[in-house]
C-alpha cells in the first residue's frame, strides 16, 4: 500500500469517485450504504452481534455513516495507511463511534481476537497480490473465534468495472482480483467456511430489477464481488 499515493489524493476523493462511478447513475453514498446492508444481513445470518468491527482501509469514513446506522451498538475501528484520509474522515463524522489507526508495517496495531467483523470494500486491489495472505493472516489474528470477515472487491470479469478502474486516477497501480484466487488465499491464511457472492448487475436505469440479484450472485457477472469467511 502506497500511503504517499492516497495522501495525495485524500481531499478530491469523493469527487473522483463519483466521476469515476458517473456511469452507474448512483453516488458514492449509494455503493457505501449496499456494501454495509450485505454486511448486516450476513451478520443476522451467522448470530453475530457485533460490537467491535474493524473497517480495513477505511479510507475518508464512507462506510462509517452506514455502519452508525445499521450496528449502532458497535464501535469501528477505521484502519488505513493514509494519515490524511483518516483526519478527513475525523471532521466529516466527529460524533461517530470510532477508533481511528494508521496501518504501518505489516501489522494492526490491535489486541488479539478484538474483532467481531472484519470489512474491507475495493482495498485489496492496492495491495501488492504477494502480500494478500499476510494480510489475510494479520486481519484473521485481530478477528475472535467466530467471528467474519467480509470483503468487496471489484470483478475482472465484468468490463465496464475494468474501464473504470483503468481510468480512475486513484486506480492507476490497480492489480485486480479473480473471486477464485480471492478465496484460495483466504483458505490459505487459515480463514474457514468461506463464500463468495456477485453484485451490482444493474445500473441505476434499471433498479427496478435490482431484486433479482438474490437469484444472480453465482454469476460472476456482476460489476462487484463480495467473500465470507469465518474465523474458526
Amino acid at each position: 500500500m502506497n500511503k504517499a499515493e492516497f495522501d495525495a489524493v485524500a481531499d478530491e476523493y469523493l469527487q473522483l469517485h463519483s466521476r469515476n462511478i458517473s456511469a452507474s447513475g448512483e453516488s458514492p453514498e449509494f455503493f457505501a450504504r449496499y456494501k454495509i446492508e450485505d454486511v448486516a444481513r450476513e451478520a443476522r445470518k451467522r448470530a453475530i452481534d457485533a460490537r467491535e468491527i474493524l473497517d480495513f482501509g477505511s479510507g475518508i469514513g464512507n462506510s462509517l455513516p452506514h455502519f452508525q446506522s445499521l450496528f449502532p451498538q458497535a464501535t469501528v475501528t477505521c484502519a488505513d495507511v493514509s494519515t490524511r484520509s483518516l483526519s478527513i474522515s475525523q471532521k466529516r463524522f466527529p460524533d461517530a463511534k470510532a477508533r481511528y489507526t494508521e496501518v504501518s508495517e505489516s501489522r494492526l496495531p490491535l489486541p488479539d481476537e478484538s474483532i467481531d467483523i472484519s470489512f474491507s470494500a475495493c482495498v485489496f486491489h492496492h495491495i501488492a497480490h504477494s502480500e494478500h495472505v499476510a494480510w489475510l493472516e494479520e486481519i484473521r489474528r485481530v478477528t475472535r473465534p467466530g467471528g467474519m470477515l467480509i470483503v468487496y472487491e471489484h470483478n475482472p470479469l465484468n468490463p465496464l468495472t475494468v474501464s473504470a478502474v483503468r481510468n480512475c486516477a486513484f486506480d492507476q497501480n490497480a492489480r485486480l482480483i479473480h473471486s477464485g484466487a480471492f478465496l484460495r488465499r483466504l483458505r490459505a491464511a487459515g480463514w474457514q467456511r468461506s463464500q463468495r457472492a456477485y453484485r451490482m448487475f444493474f445500473p441505476h436505469a434499471l433498479a427496478f430489477a435490482r431484486p433479482a440479484e438474490r437469484w444472480l450472485r453465482r454469476v460472476p457477472l456482476g460489476a462487484q464481488y463480495f467473500v465470507t469467511a469465518i474465523r474458526d
